[in-house]
């Protein structure tokens, strides 16, 4: 049976996110729109989201602690896109070492729940997937502001094509 790797994701996820990233640069002002996302007030907060949590676990999973997410700037896409970019690469390293040991039982720390305890691949294709979900939350708040994403967000769509 095929399995998706962690590449995979990984790819399927900052593939995401800049598209998101060129969809917004047009749209500065997007960052200040209202959104009631898990526990967010605007946009820029749900990006920040997003970032801070591939950030953190990525940071966890390298041996570092993770940032604060007062420490975080979102005044600017950039900065929200330059979280994303470097947990992207610390994943990518992370991915690269052959001797890392994903079925490892791992204490981590979370911003809602505290301390937990979960293998490390969890941690992983969690923090892969975990923006997946609030890009599609997003979708819907963005239409309804009149900035209409104009991609497949589907996992289906990074590999097919009309014959």
């Amino acid at each position: 049976m095929p399995n998706l790797s962690a590449e995979d994701l990984l790819l399927w996820n900052d593939t995401t996110a800049q598209k998101w990233r060129a969809l917004l640069e047009p749209h500065p002002e997007a960052l200040a729109l209202p959104c009631d996302v898990r526990g967010s007030n605007t946009v820029a907060d749900l990006l920040q989201h997003i970032a801070a949590a591939e950030l953190r676990y990525a940071q966890q999973l390298s041996g570092e602690p993770p940032t604060d997410y007062a420490d975080l700037p979102k005044s600017t896409l950039a900065e929200l896109f330059h979280i994303h970019d470097t947990a992207v690469a610390k994943y990518r390293v992370l991915l690269a070492d052959p001797n890392y040991k994903w079925d490892e039982e791992f204490r981590f720390l979370t911003r809602s729940e505290g301390p937990l305890v979960a293998p490390r691949r969890v941690i992983l294709f969690h923090g892969l997937l975990h923006g997946i979900r609030h890009y599609a939350q997003l979708a819907t708040l963005m239409r309804h502001a009149g900035i209409a994403p104009d991609w497949h967000m589907d996992y289906l769509f990074m590999a097919a094509h009309r014959p």
